[in-house]
């Protein structure tokens, strides 16, 4: 069962109609100080700023994200993919493709309600999505063409398909019988090995 807020369900209680807009709040690494940078897109026509859990967000409108595919909400740790398309002639969107490294960039997605007739946001908007970019080719398109970019995510359930680094040192495997397996682990690579041949 979704769970609502309470000015989100006061509000579908008055049976009043709702305009829906979705948020998209990135944070790749800036690669000259390694430090994570943040930059926001949402699906409304100007620029805007929300408020989520106590901090302002400036998100970036005007078409730089011209869709995202239907939401599947569902229990369960399945790793599930999404999809996204931005508008690559936006400067913050190239900044962030080309500028930035977004390669396992944290990113999140949010559902704002507005009212139609006032525009006013019913309540703050809420997380609808979180996972990490796996991949955002850009595409050149043909002469009189449209350029867009299709970014592929990750849920946040893809991180539970890592091993733990533990498993792969010669100290933890040691402990299992005596299996020394990794114990040229750190020089392997470095040392140089003759197969077949005398060394010179």
């Amino acid at each position: 069962m979704r769970d609502y807020s309470a000015p989100e369900l006061s509000y579908l209680q008055s049976r009043e109609g709702f305009r829906a807009q979705l948020l998209v709040w990135v944070q790749p690494r800036d690669r000259a100080t390694g430090a994570r940078v943040a930059l926001g897109f949402w699906t409304g026509e100007e620029d805007a700023s929300f408020t989520i859990k106590g901090v302002s967000r400036p998100y970036i409108g005007g078409g730089a994200l011209a869709s995202v595919d239907p939401i599947v909400m569902r229990a369960g740790l399945e790793v599930r993919s999404q999809r996204i398309v931005l508008a690559p002639l936006f400067d913050a969107v190239a900044l962030l493709l080309r500028g930035y490294d977004a390669f396992r960039a944290p990113i999140q997605i949010h559902r704002a309600l507005f009212n139609p007739q006032s525009n006013a946001l019913i309540a703050e908007p809420r997380l609808f999505w979180k996972g990490l970019i796996d991949s955002a080719p850009i595409q050149t398109p043909a002469i009189g063409g449209e350029s867009s970019v299709e970014v592929s995510l990750s849920s946040a359930a893809e991180a539970l398909t890592h091993g733990l680094t533990l498993t792969r040192s010669d100290a933890i495997q040691s402990q299992r019988g005596g299996d020394r397996f990794y114990r040229y682990k750190d020089v392997s690579g470095a040392v140089s090995v003759s197969w077949g041949e005398n060394r010179a």
